[in-house]
């Protein structure tokens, strides 16, 4: 905090707690710190000397203190946005929590001051309480903290959870009249009628009862006040008939005035005349108003079970002390003991060892010839189990090789089953190709045949006809070929199956051989080039094959058109 800022608020606080200003003392006080900034730490010096000090009780507005403070501390601190109070209402509930709030720094409110505050707060809006619901809201807030700082308490208040379903008037209102009764002291107000002393007129007025006067302004904002009532032990209230057209009345009589009065109501006369006698009476007895002595009750409770805790907790502890101290007595004594029987123990120890020595030493002459025996037996019968296993080993090799030749064999016959089915479908193929091209030839011809003249037409239909016989046997033929080469297809598939098992049956026959011996070296079939794959299956032919053919192919049709 500046200087500059220092003064400002040093000028303030006068200004508001009607304290002469002095700023040589304030310029005095820092006058070491040219630099610049000072420190707060020598503030607090200065404000108890040269203001607090100085203040006189009773002469200052605490309503203006207490909002020139808000003003200093609220915009830092408080966000409205998400609540359902305006500032006005957020700074009363600030002044009801400095009411309400421990003596202790940082500033807290318990949980019961919280229950106390909300329940005047229902009452105030004409809604039950919910005690259930702020039961759950203690253990809550007993789990995390012991209480509310005043920004948390504005914000439970603002957040509507204990008045739900009552619109931001409602809760203002109700704010403003708990307000008024916790920090004003108001304890009761409204609208009556007021006689006057010299016209003898009726003229309302809004009165306020606090627990040594009563108030009347011309309306309930407060702006325009008429006259107060100060309230003595020599005072007292009392009914009055009906009379001058007014009902209602009641006389408050004092030691030079008497003020006729009246009420709306039968209601609101007899809770007037209630409060009035109330306030006399804790004038007469020298008492705080209701709200305060409640506040002093609950607080010296607070402190009262703090108090028994605190003595719980140091009779706890001297109980946990002397515990210890018995504790440490039982422990000496039992390290005595302890003591005792260990020396008894070795004695017994040092007599017991002489015996063992003796039969230990027999015990380990009878275990070595035991151990040496059992050594031999264990040696003759693994010798004779790593026999027997490598007779079965030899065995079990023999079988394998056995069966590693069958399935080699079974290899041998699929590949040359499958050589053969290749040979013929190369046969097949190469009729099907000649075929073909007498086809081709045929229908060169017949187109040739149409071409010629009108006279030798008939002679060419009786070729036409010979060569369509041709033309359909053939085509039989073709057809025969074709059924033939699926056939053959379907063969060629069982075959290459079996070739396929019987490859995987020598594989797996090798695969053990080599696991047992690791010796023998695994035989693997030769690899295979692509295959070709035609309009009517696997080829079997290769690549230059089929150019070669193509090309013979070719020569013949171009043959045949010449």
């Amino acid at each position: 905090m500046s200087l500059s800022v220092k003064k400002v608020l040093s000028h303030s606080l006068c200004t508001v707690l009607q304290v002469p200003h002095n700023p040589v003392a304030l310029e005095n006080h820092f006058k070491d710190d040219d630099e610049g900034p000072v420190s707060n730490q020598g503030y607090m010096p200065y404000l108890n000397k040269f203001i607090l000090d100085k203040v006189q009780p009773n002469t200052f507005s605490k309503c203006e203190f207490n909002r020139m403070c808000w003003t200093l501390c609220a915009k830092k601190n408080l966000n409205l946005n998400n609540l359902l109070i305006s500032d006005g209402d957020a700074f009363k509930v600030w002044c009801i929590f400095n009411f309400l709030s421990e003596d202790l720094y940082p500033l807290v409110i318990v949980p019961e001051e919280i229950e106390y505050f909300l329940q005047k707060l229902t009452e105030a809006m004409g809604v039950n309480w919910q005690q259930e619901q702020f039961e759950e809201y203690k253990e809550q807030l007993g789990a995390k903290q012991y209480g509310l700082s005043v920004w948390g308490f504005i914000e439970l208040v603002g957040s509507g959870l204990f008045s739900k379903g009552m619109n931001r008037q409602t809760l203002s209102m109700a704010i403003d009249e708990v307000y008024h009764e916790l920090i004003l002291d108001v304890m009761k107000q409204g609208y009556m009628w007021k006689k006057g002393h010299k016209r003898k007129n009726w003229t309302e007025r809004w009165f306020v009862l606090k627990p040594d006067v009563i108030s009347y302004y011309v309306s309930e904002d407060l702006k325009e006040k008429k006259g107060d009532i100060v309230l003595s032990t020599d005072c007292y209230v009392e009914s009055l008939p009906d009379k001058d057209g007014k009902k209602c009345l009641l006389l408050v009589k004092c030691s030079d005035k008497s003020f006729e009065i009246s009420a709306p109501d039968k209601k609101k006369k007899q809770e007037w005349i209630q409060g009035i006698q109330t306030a006399i009476n804790l004038v007469r007895d020298s008492r705080l108003p209701p709200h305060k002595e409640g506040q002093l009750k609950r607080r010296g409770q607070r402190q009262r079970l703090q108090a028994e805790q605190e003595e719980i907790e140091r009779r706890m502890k001297e109980l946990q002390m002397a515990n210890e101290d018995k504790q440490v007595e039982l422990e000496k004594m039992r390290m005595e003991l302890e003591f005792s029987a260990s020396k008894a123990a070795q004695e017994e120890k040092r007599r017991l060892q002489s015996q063992m020595q003796l039969q230990d030493r027999f015990r380990q002459e009878l275990e070595k010839e035991k151990m040496v025996r059992e050594q031999m037996e264990k040696q003759v019968a693994q010798k004779s189990t790593e026999l027997e296993q490598h007779l079965q080993r030899v065995r079990e090799l023999e079988e394998m090789y056995k069966k590693l030749e069958e399935a080699l064999e079974d290899e041998r016959q699929a590949r040359q089953d499958e050589e053969m089915i290749r040979k013929l479908q190369a046969r097949l193929l190469e009729e099907e190709c000649a075929k073909r091209a007498d086809l081709e030839r045929l229908h060169l011809q017949q187109q040739q045949a149409i071409q010629m003249t009108e006279a030798e037409k008939q002679e060419l239909e009786k070729q036409r006809a010979k060569k369509d016989l041709e033309l359909k046997i053939a085509m039989e033929q073709l057809e025969q070929l074709a059924l033939e080469r699926v056939q053959v297809l379907e063969q060629y598939d069982e075959i290459s199956k079996k070739l396929e098992l019987a490859a995987n049956k020598a594989k797996n026959w090798k695969d053990k051989v080599a696991q047992h011996e690791g010796l023998l070296r695994l035989i693997q079939p030769g690899s295979k080039n692509r295959q070709l794959i035609t309009n009517w299956g696997p080829a079997a032919f290769t690549d230059a094959e089929l150019t070669l053919r193509e090309k013979n192919w070719q020569q013949q049709k171009n043959a045949a058109t010449q």
